[in-house]
């Protein structure tokens, strides 16, 4: 049995330990903050620690001139460790970062993520590009638009950054969109709260099949964590499988899913920008569902993009802090 002595000062509470006599010397600060009861903790990844857009009532539509921005330029973002902790904490926040004046050269994409991390690679490889083929073996290699969705939810675990590095703009459209995917699921959870419990305690499956690649994920729509915050979406029409459960839990699902589709396909929710040549787009690829307007083969548009992942950028970001805190 370990015994102890306690003596208290005004900010401090120290305590010695027998057998041994060994001493710790706590803050009254650090005991407040560290005490077993209290708020839920903290966590970057969750809906608390996000500024969600639109902004306002949740069960309101909102609108995109509500949503944030944060633009970076590029030697700034190399060089200054204050300018690109303000762009990080941005993708952390919001969800997006644009970056400007990237080089237009190729592999640049993966130097701007080796700016905060490492890249991830996958079945697409270290870097890959989009832009029309004539025989494309994907939707995103042709001019069709895409509608909002997230990348890779075939995979476990996903990707959680993808950044998108524009090299040529189309002539016409090809514009980008962005949705806030845990602004959606906030609202979907204040008018149908059935909708969202269907949508985050069924699990989706998840595919990919091709001659090089099989892969599947089962995984709900909604992610949460033990204290029921959103955590991460899933999103993606053209490879979500078959759900197979009871008739009842099936229609329910479907009935929500189509509510959730809706719900992120609605125009006030999206944000739409054109990339121009140099910019580079980083987002939260567990939060933000991305997609892109129609557009001709004249002009040529070409994105690079790679894979990242967030615990990599909130540990660049907590150590360009800590240095400012000593400093």
């Amino acid at each position: 049995m370990v015994a102890a002595r306690v003596e208290e000062a005004a900010e401090s509470i120290t305590v010695t330990y027998s057998p041994g006599g060994h001493r710790s010397r706590f803050t009254r600060s650090w005991l407040a903050g560290h005490a077993l009861t209290g708020d839920t903790p903290g966590d970057h990844r969750t809906e608390d620690a996000k500024r969600l857009w639109p902004d306002g009532d949740p069960a309101g539509p909102g609108g995109p001139a509500a949503a944030p921005s944060t633009v970076g330029d590029w030697d700034r973002f190399r060089d200054d460790a204050a300018h690109r902790a303000s762009c990080l904490r941005a993708v952390l926040r919001d969800g997006f970062a644009l970056i400007r004046g990237v080089p237009c050269r190729p592999g640049m994409v993966t130097a701007v993520a080796g700016c905060f991390g490492y890249v991830r690679e996958t079945n697409y490889g270290r870097i890959f590009d989009v832009r029309v083929e004539a025989a494309p073996s994907h939707l995103a290699y042709t001019g069709q638009a895409l509608s909002p969705h997230t990348d890779n939810p075939y995979r476990d675990p996903v990707p959680t950054i993808q950044l998108l590095h524009c090299q040529a703009s189309a002539a016409e459209g090809g514009d980008t969109i962005l949705v806030d995917g845990f602004a959606a699921a906030a609202r979907l959870r204040a008018i149908d709260e059935g909708s969202f419990r269907a949508l985050a305690h069924t699990s989706v499956p998840f595919v990919i099949d091709d001659r090089s690649t099989a892969l599947r994920a089962c995984q709900p729509l909604i992610d949460l964590d033990p204290y029921v915050r959103v955590r991460g979406v899933r999103f993606s029409n053209r490879s979500s499988g078959t759900v197979r459960r009871p008739y009842p839990e099936v229609a329910a699902f479907y009935a929500a899913y189509r509510r959730w589709a809706g719900l992120l396909a609605h125009p006030e929710r999206a944000l739409t920008m054109r990339l121009r040549p140099g910019d580079c787009l980083i987002f939260d690829n567990t939060r933000i569902l991305h997609g892109r307007t129609a557009f001709t083969s004249a002009g040529g548009r070409h994105l690079q993009g790679c894979y990242a992942d967030l615990d990599a950028l909130a540990s660049a970001l907590a150590v360009v802090d800590r240095q400012e805190v000593v400093a």
